[in-house]
């Protein structure tokens, strides 16, 4: 095993060659599109960890990643978990903002399984009534629209 400082350069992962993860970042990638339109699209890339092992991450489009490397899945609803929050490790901390927000109370949201179906989870408002709930599953957070709060004030244009 290497040390970190002596890591190799790292690749793209080629389509196909993980294809849970593959169709998971896909899903993933529908969802940064929806709520950050000007970024470009998330990708994998690959550091060699040893001769027959890489180590996969999930990175930003100029090939930044942050956190841990995915690890083997069995199926689709754990790739899509892990690469969800891969993603979300990488964006927040490469791009230094939450990702992805609650349009309801300003909040950042993370992937939770709720009954098989891997979905952004709000932990809700600081008031009572205003309880967690889940926003959207993963993939799906285009198909969502910011709900209309009457007694929010309006910042005025300077």
């Amino acid at each position: 095993m290497r040390a970190f400082f002596d890591r190799s350069e790292p690749r793209l992962v080629l389509d196909g060659e993980h294809p849970l993860w593959d169709e998971a970042l896909a899903a993933v990638n529908r969802d940064l599109a929806a709520t950050l339109p000007d970024q470009r699209p998330l990708r994998l890339i690959a550091y060699p960890e040893c001769e027959d092992l890489d180590e996969v991450y999930v990175a930003l489009s100029n090939g930044e990643a942050h956190g841990s490397p995915l690890t083997p899945v069995r199926s689709a609803v754990e790739a899509l978990m892990a690469v969800a929050d891969a993603a979300q490790d990488t964006v927040t901390e490469r791009l230094w903002r939450a990702w992805p927000v609650c349009t309801v109370h300003d909040l950042g949201m993370h992937p939770r399984d709720v009954d098989g179906r891997p979905s952004w989870w709000c932990a809700g408002g600081a008031r009572r009534g205003d309880p967690a709930h889940i926003r959207a599953a993963i993939g799906e957070l285009d198909a969502v629209r910011r709900t209309p709060r009457p007694n929010r004030k309006r910042r005025k244009s300077s």
